[in-house]
């Protein structure tokens, strides 16, 4: 299974960004799909996520009310639209597939995208 992150780019504070994750090999429809970031210089961080059915989202307190996952399984696709852009999202952003386990557990993961940059300017 492949991971192909896409839709970074360079933006200015308070504007938008719609990232997408496409997974190619097997359908990831069983997978919750959750998104992380890493600035420069900082660890990784768990962004957002979406269970298998898209019934549900969860957040990070620091992205919650700008950020929203949404997954569409027919294309075996993921997205994470930004919006209200802050320069301390600036990061290169990963999307990220597991069966069970925890957005909290990086064990959990089974499959990882390559990254994608976003650079927010102020």
């Amino acid at each position: 299974v492949q991971l192909q992150a896409s839709g970074g780019g360079f933006v200015q504070a308070g504007g938008s960004l719609r990232l997408s994750c496409a997974a190619s090999g097997r359908t990831l429809s069983t997978y919750a799909l959750d998104w992380f970031r890493q600035a420069p210089g900082k660890e990784r961080e768990f962004v957002g996520g979406i269970t298998w059915s898209g019934g549900s989202t969860y957040y990070a307190d620091s992205v919650k009310g700008r950020f929203t996952v949404s997954r569409d399984n027919t294309k075996n696709m993921v997205y994470l639209q930004m919006n209200s852009l802050k320069p301390e999202d600036t990061a290169v952003y990963y999307c990220a597939a597991r069966r069970g386990g925890s957005y909290l557990y990086i064990g959990s993961y089974e499959y990882w995208g390559q990254g994608t940059l976003v650079t927010v300017s102020s």
